[in-house]
């Protein structure tokens, strides 16, 4: 198998385009690339995020997991960010009034896989999870 990394791409649907866009560009900083009056572009760091106005579907359901003695949003997406931007990347969330739905914390303290994470959602209910871990070979430990 390959192990370089290729960027992913990712769809998501949003409710609002132009509130989606700002909250991805301001709030978590993304750069824009393609657009329409229909879907944006976002440079995910480094990944192809895409966003789609989709209406709002009253069906839709959130689902939790238990994950370390926490209900987990699922589905959800993120990254994996490097242990000494973690803490840089939740102040910056932090001061911009970000509302946690997992607030930032280290999980699995002490064991295989230790990592900081935490959980928000964008304003269409997408739950997105950023997570570091201190030892970056352990992202597959049991």
């Amino acid at each position: 198998m390959n192990t370089q990394l290729s960027p992913f791409h990712l769809a998501i649907p949003v409710h609002n385009l132009e509130i989606a866009r700002r909250f991805y560009t301001d709030i978590l900083e993304l750069k824009e690339g393609r657009s329409s009056e229909h879907w944006v572009d976002f440079d995910f760091y480094g990944h192809q995020l895409v966003i789609h106005e989709q209406e709002k579907s009253e069906s839709s359901t959130v689902h939790h997991a238990a994950v370390d003695q926490k209900q987990v949003p699922i589905p959800h997406f993120g990254l994996v960010l490097p242990w000494n931007y973690w803490a840089d990347f939740v102040a910056m969330l932090t001061s911009k009034n970000v509302s946690f739905e997992i607030a930032p914390y280290i999980r699995f303290k002490g064991k295989p896989g230790e990592q900081a994470t935490l959980f928000f959602y964008d304003p269409s209910g997408n739950a997105l999870e950023f997570k570091s871990f201190k030892n970056p070979g352990s992202l597959f430990d049991k």
